[in-house]
């Protein structure tokens, strides 16, 4: 991958970040950049998005399962780096628009930086759901 594209994205994606952080200060702004995240998903047909879409659809539950309250055993840096990914991933026009061909590389690169940050989270998280849909 181009490395100006390594370090705007990056850059880009603290922006979504620190947005992030005031976003989370209202549930239900917060549950509505969840909902707007999953329409958007479902939109997407190809791309290198797609690759995660499992992985992305693990971070929204996670984040609405943190902001409802069933589910608190995340750190708040990992809560914050997932909201700022959703973030990034909803706004269509970032480093490369949505709209143009190749235009969810650098979403799919955004999205992978916040899975490398919180793998275990999320592993921890896939296993709580397994054990509670199991119990029920």
């Amino acid at each position: 991958m181009n490395k100006n594209l390594n370090e705007s994205g990056r850059q880009a994606y603290e922006k979504s970040v620190e947005k992030a952080k005031e976003l989370l200060e209202d549930k239900e702004k917060t549950e509505a950049k969840v909902n707007e995240a999953y329409e958007k998903l479902d939109k997407i047909k190809s791309g290198p998005v797609t690759k995660l879409f499992e992985d992305i659809k693990l971070m929204l539950d996670l984040v609405k399962c943190y902001i409802n309250g069933t589910y608190r055993e995340v750190p708040f840096g990992s809560i914050l780096a997932i909201v700022g990914g959703i973030i990034y991933l909803v706004t269509p026009i970032d480093l490369i628009p949505d709209f143009l061909p190749g235009g969810y590389i650098d979403d799919a690169f955004v999205i992978g930086l916040v899975l490398k940050q919180v793998h275990s989270d999320l592993e921890a998280f896939k296993e709580w759901k397994r054990i509670r849909t199991k119990d029920m």
